[in-house]
């Protein structure tokens, strides 16, 4: 029998850092990992993932585009994953795949362990309502904060993510040309892809930001960077990319997959040193 294999599957993942921060863990616990970056389209998804299984695989992350679909594809799935119907982590029980959503408690131990903020009592934005803002709207309401505003350029894709969190009141969703009159929050949250490969820049209402202002982008690399040259300009007192948020949410896989939780504060430093080289594929 094969040797146990992990992999991230994506489209594009040529450039994931994956591969790299697993392989790191590993190697502070003394475990060999064999993880891989596997490309697959949508359509190629659900036989590569197959496929990956009959050779050995027996964990995964998923990214874009296809962290819904991986939802569908699982036996059974954590109560996180089943509020965000979107999954970013598999793991092989017997022959079916089991899987949960490390991306919102990614997030939040970023957002509180490493920048130090308290989330409670906070107006958020959440900017997006795709797999990346599925994953982390539940974690954001189990954090505390005061109110969770969600606009998507599909109003449909936004009422759909409202209504699987169930919080009526709490959790709103927002027509895109309706963002002037949202008033302002203490933290604005990126979770669209729009900016990958057009840096021409990235446009709201000033009026959304207050002095109390965190914005933070999911992606990192040179996606991140139109949406967060925004919130430095309106003013924002803090701005984040998701590098920390993507080193966390890696740190939650492989808990799961070997049993110990790792240290992360070496990796995130690593890859913070090669910041100008990171091209976003998670």
């Amino acid at each position: 029998m094969s040797a146990p294999r992990y992999a991230v599957f994506g489209q594009p993942i040529a450039h994931s850092q994956s591969p790299r921060i697993q392989t790191a863990f590993g190697k502070a616990h003394g475990i060999a990992v064999d993880y891989r970056a596997i490309e697959a389209s949508p359509e190629q998804f659900p036989a590569a993932l197959e496929a990956f299984a009959a050779d050995g695989g027996v964990g995964a992350n998923v990214t874009l585009p296809h962290k819904e679909a991986a939802f569908a594809l699982c036996t059974t799935t954590t109560s996180r994953a089943q509020r965000a119907g979107a999954v970013n982590t598999l793991l092989r029980k017997g022959e079916r795949w089991h899987g949960d959503n490390t991306d919102g408690i990614g997030l939040v131990r970023d957002l509180t362990g490493r920048h130090g903020l308290d989330l409670r009592g906070r107006r958020v934005l959440l900017l997006g309502a795709g797999g990346a803002a599925r994953g982390v709207a539940p974690a954001l309401l189990d954090a505390g904060i005061l109110e969770l505003i969600v606009v998507n350029r599909s109003p449909e894709r936004a009422d759909a993510l409202i209504d699987a969190m169930s919080e009526p009141g709490r959790a709103i969703s927002a027509y895109w040309e309706q963002l002037r009159e949202q008033g302002d929050f203490e933290l604005i949250i990126n979770a669209t892809s729009a900016a990958r490969g057009n840096e021409s820049g990235f446009s709201l209402p000033l009026s959304l930001v207050n002095s109390m202002t965190t914005a933070v982008d999911l992606n990192y690399g040179e996606a991140s960077i139109p949406f967060l040259a925004w919130a430095r300009a309106a003013g924002c007192r803090n701005s984040f990319d998701g590098l920390g948020m993507l080193v966390e949410q890696a740190a939650e896989s492989f808990q799961q997959w070997h049993g110990m939780r790792p240290e992360t504060d070496a990796i995130y430093a690593e890859l913070r040193a090669g910041d100008a080289l990171l091209v976003t594929a998670d």
